[in-house]
C-alpha cells in the first residue's frame, strides 16, 4: 500500500506538474546564469521586466506543456524606487553588481519578488525542484509505454507458443533465447541508434527489449492451464482456439502477468535514466532524472552534491514503490499460498 500511495502521488505530480512547479515555463527551462549551482534553500530577489511579446496559454496547453514566461527574471541585490522608475543593483556574482534602471511601465505589476529554491539550482540557474517535478512525466511515461509494448508482444507470442507447441513453440523460443542472450543495454543502444535519439524513440527501444520475460512467463502459464478441464470443455463445445486463449486462458493467468508488469515498470525507469545519463535517451532541454544526474554529477565531489543526489533519490523512491507494489500483488494474487 505504501508503494501504491507513492505511485498515485507520482501520477498526480506528473499530470499537474506545470501547476505545481515553481517554474511553469516549458520543460522548466528558465535559465538564469547568474545564480547557477546554488545550494538548497537559496533565496534571491528578482526584478521582473516585461517581455516584448506575451503569450496566452489555455488550461490544457498549460497542463501539457506549460506557459512561456511573460517577464524576464533579473537577479538583484537591492533596489530603490523613484517616481517613475526603479533603480537596482543587478547581481552578477558574489561581490560583483551592476547598476540598472527601468521605467515602472516596463516592469510587471509586482516589480520585485523574492524566490526561494528549495532544492537549489543547476549550473544554468534552473530550479532543480521544478525539473524534478516535470521529469516525473518522462519516468512514468517510459514505464507505461514500455509495459504496454512488452505486455502486447509478450502475451501474444507466449500464448501462441504455449498453446500450439510444436514448431510454433520452437520458433518463438528460438527468438526468445536470441533476444535473451543479448545484454539489455546493448540491445537498447542498437535500437536507439536505428530509431534515433529522442523522447519517443527511447520508449520504443526499451519496450522492444522487455517483452521476453513476459513471453516466457505467459508460455509457462498457458502450458499448465491448457490441460485443465474447462479448456477441454471449451474445445469439446467447438470454441475457436482464439476464443479459448483470449476469454478462458488469459484471464486466469493475469495475476502473475500483473506482477511482472510492475517489475518491468521499475526496470524501464532505471534503463531510461541510464540511457539519458549516457546521452542517448531524452535530449535537452526536456528534463529527465537521468539527464539531470549527467548534467550535475560533477557537483557530487564539490560544494553542492544535492544537485545530482536529488534526482537519484527520486529514481530510487519511484523504483522502490513499483517493486513494493509488485511484491504486494504477488502476495495478494497467490491464492494457493494463502490456503
Amino acid at each position: 500500500m505504501a508503494g501504491l500511495v507513492m505511485i498515485v502521488i507520482a501520477i498526480l505530480v506528473a499530470v499537474f506538474g506545470y501547476f505545481l512547479s515553481p517554474d511553469p515555463s516549458p520543460f522548466a527551462n528558465r535559465i538564469i546564469l547568474e545564480i547557477g549551482g546554488e545550494k538548497p534553500g537559496y533565496s534571491r530577489q528578482f526584478l521582473l521586466v516585461k517581455k516584448d511579446r506575451t503569450t496566452d496559454a489555455g488550461f490544457f496547453t498549460r497542463l501539457s506543456s506549460g506557459k512561456p514566461d511573460d517577464v524576464e527574471y533579473i537577479p538583484i541585490n537591492s533596489y530603490q524606487q523613484t517616481a517613475d522608475s526603479i533603480i537596482a543593483q543587478k547581481f552578477i556574482d558574489e561581490g560583483v553588481t551592476e547598476r540598472i534602471a527601468y521605467a515602472k511601465t516596463a516592469l510587471a505589476a509586482i516589480p520585485v519578488i523574492t524566490k526561494k529554491f528549495y532544492v537549489g539550482t543547476d549550473k544554468y540557474g534552473r530550479d532543480i525542484l521544478s525539473r524534478l517535478i516535470i521529469g516525473t512525466r518522462v519516468s512514468l511515461s517510459v514505464g507505461l509505454i514500455t509495459v504496454i509494448i512488452s505486455l502486447s508482444l509478450g502475451i501474444f507470442l507466449g500464448a501462441i507458443a504455449g498453446y500450439f507447441r510444436g514448431r510454433t513453440d520452437d520458433a518463438i523460443m528460438w527468438l526468445i533465447n536470441v533476444i535473451w542472450s543479448i545484454p539489455t543495454l546493448l540491445l537498447v543502444f542498437a535500437i536507439t541508434l536505428l530509431l534515433g535519439k529522442g523522447f519517443w524513440q527511447v520508449f520504443i527501444a526499451v519496450g522492444l527489449t522487455m517483452w521476453v520475460n513476459v513471453a516466457r512467463l505467459v508460455r509457462g502459464q498457458v502450458m499448465g492451464t491448457k490441460e485443465l478441464q474447462y479448456v477441454e470443455a471449451g474445445k469439446a463445445l467447438g470454441f475457436s482456439n482464439f476464443r479459448i486463449i483470449a476469454r478462458h486462458i488469459l484471464p486466469n493467468i493475469f495475476g502473475p502477468v500483473l506482477v511482472i508488469a510492475a517489475s518491468n515498470f521499475a526496470s524501464a525507469i532505471v534503463i531510461e535514466a541510464g540511457l539519458s545519463f549516457l546521452g542517448v535517451g531524452v535530449q535537452p532541454p526536456q528534463p529527465s532524472w537521468g539527464l539531470m544526474i549527467k548534467e550535475n554529477y560533477n557537483f557530487i565531489i564539490t560544494q553542492n552534491p544535492m544537485l545530482a543526489l536529488a534526482p537519484g533519490f527520486a529514481i530510487m523512491l519511484l523504483v522502490l514503490s513499483f517493486n513494493l507494489l509488485g511484491n504486494g500483488l504477488r502476495d495478494a494474487l497467490n491464492v494457493r499460498g494463502r490456503i
